[in-house]
């Protein structure tokens, strides 16, 4: 099962937080982990938000990071293609959205994602609306 990961979600796979035991639940159960391209540079900003609060330290960083980063080899990760900018319009056009968040729905609609994981509600409901089957964490 393809199971996609909205940044804010997926980021709970590496930081303990409310919803980190859904998603590792999901992970678990995932033949392939999608993602999209935006992805990586969303989850190491969380991580430099962390640090800079003082909530890791820099060695955790590190290592966050490089899990992250060997995660990413291994997912489907969905670039910025045409099909998922159109998506992406298409979800900010009939619903109240963030763009990076209508690009994380394009991006699970152009993988043919069996599950769509957010924390976002709105995102949530846009991402049901687009035809997507939601878990909400």
């Amino acid at each position: 099962m393809r199971v996609f990961f909205d940044s804010s979600a997926f980021v709970k796979r590496y930081v303990a937080e409310a919803g980190t035991d859904v998603v590792l639940d999901w992970c678990d159960r995932a033949t392939e982990i999608g993602l999209s391209g935006i992805a990586l540079p969303e989850i190491i900003s969380a991580f430099c938000r962390l640090r800079r609060e003082a909530r890791i330290t820099d060695t955790q960083y590190r290592q966050l990071k490089s899990l992250l980063l060997a995660d990413i080899e291994d997912a489907a990760v969905c670039d910025l293609a045409p099909t998922v900018l159109a998506e992406a319009v298409a979800c900010l056009e009939t619903n109240v959205l963030r763009g990076m968040d209508a690009i994380h729905i394009g991006s699970a609609v152009a993988l043919k994602a069996d599950v769509f994981v957010s924390a976002d509600t709105r995102q949530c409901e846009a991402a049901t609306l687009a035809g997507l089957r939601v878990a909400t964490i």
